[in-house]
């Protein structure tokens, strides 16, 4: 018989962060979820997302072991939004056994009913800007320290459950030229002439700083239109900033700005820190902060592309070709191979076009499911 318990107590909420880490140590293309971070992320008074959200937690037990867990998020803000009524299902992880994930489902779905909600949705977490969309190609590739990874019976699971596709992400691996793309450097060179525009290189992370308010804006003005987006507010700004900056090495981090000096588009990207994370088995202390500190500068192969926005006027005239360009050349200067992605929506077909310079290869897909309540 399977136990379902929802999450109250300290040691539940440790029971619950750390499920995740303990159920895929042993698959090599997972990359953990740091454990302070999920604390932090379920903590309404460490996460400003609470100010919109209301959320429960379920652990599932069986024989008196856990063997499942599950998030229920009623973004009130999203639903607003987009007119809607759903509930949002998160951090689901369960061992292969429809009983275990029936019955974790069917937690959040009563919840879901009984706030006169008529949807539930998912994997999505409290904002763009957490993991989401359920693993179902790629399982043999490697993850990212920004996505999900689950077992492939995932699948067959969720569809025996009644749920359906609502929409998916795809992901590109993208191979970096190990010189300098001329044509895209006379691109880039005509682009910024022409619109009147300044590639801003910052050397370090307080330059990065002083542009953070209109790195959100545009993020807020560029991603508004997106699958299931809501503003952030300016303390989640502040709590990604805080989660991100000591990560971030400044070598991939390209700001274009006007001739008022107003940003006009970004992007970020950061060398690989799988390995980092994994050698610190999700865990910050005793040396996980130590190598995590590191990883930005280490040498790697891969180059994690997290966020790339251009406002909307200023969209499919070659800004994001200055970027890339820019990062590539670092990239290449650093021994770095390829690049990848993250999740773009499978609709987003300007996202795509950033690539068409590139050689690359489409290898992961990401799913959000939805069923009727």
């Amino acid at each position: 018989m399977i136990e379902i318990r929802e999450v109250l107590s300290r040691k539940e909420q440790k029971i619950f962060a750390t499920f995740n880490y303990k159920m895929y140590r042993n698959v090599p293309y997972a990359v953990p979820d740091l454990i302070t971070d999920e604390l932090d992320s379920f903590n309404m008074k460490k996460n400003p997302a609470y100010d919109y959200c209301d959320v429960k937690q379920y652990l599932a037990y069986k024989n008196g072991k856990c063997v499942g867990r599950i998030a229920a998020i009623v973004s009130k803000a999203a639903n607003e939004k987009w007119d809607t009524k759903r509930i949002r299902f998160s951090r689901v992880d369960f061992i292969d056994d429809y009983e275990v994930s029936a019955a974790l489902f069917n937690a959040v779905e009563e919840y879901g009913r009984s706030c006169g909600l008529t949807q539930i949705h998912g994997p999505l977490g409290f904002s763009d800007m957490d993991q989401q969309g359920m693993l179902v190609e790629g399982f043999k590739e490697p993850g990212m320290f920004i996505t999900i990874y689950n077992h492939p019976y995932y699948i067959k699971h969720l569809e025996k459950l009644g749920y359906v596709k609502d929409i998916d992400w795809v992901e590109y691996k993208v191979m970096l030229p190990d010189k300098p793309n001329e044509r895209i450097k006379k691109l880039s060179h005509a682009v910024l002439r022409r619109f009147k525009l300044t590639l801003v290189e910052p050397k370090t992370r307080n330059e990065i700083k002083s542009y953070l308010p209109q790195v959100f804006r545009v993020i807020n003005i560029c991603y508004k239109d997106l699958y299931g987006t809501v503003e952030l507010t300016k303390a989640q700004i502040m709590k990604y900033y805080k989660e991100f900056i000591l990560l971030i090495n400044p070598e991939y981090v390209k700001f274009l700005v006007d001739e008022r000096g107003e940003l006009v588009a970004f992007g970020l990207g950061m060398p690989s820190l799988n390995e980092a994370v994994k050698r610190s088995r999700a865990r910050l202390f005793p040396f996980g902060w130590y190598r995590l500190l590191r990883a930005p500068k280490a040498k790697a192969e891969v180059l994690d592309l997290y966020l790339v926005g251009v406002i909307p006027s200023m969209q499919n005239k070659g800004l994001t070709a200055v970027l890339l360009n820019s990062m590539s050349n670092v990239a290449a200067k650093n021994g770095i191979v390829h690049a990848e992605t993250g999740p773009e929506l499978e609709t987003n077909h300007q996202v795509q076009a950033l690539w068409k310079h590139f050689e690359t290869v489409q290898h992961k897909r990401r799913r959000c499911w939805v069923k009727n309540l």
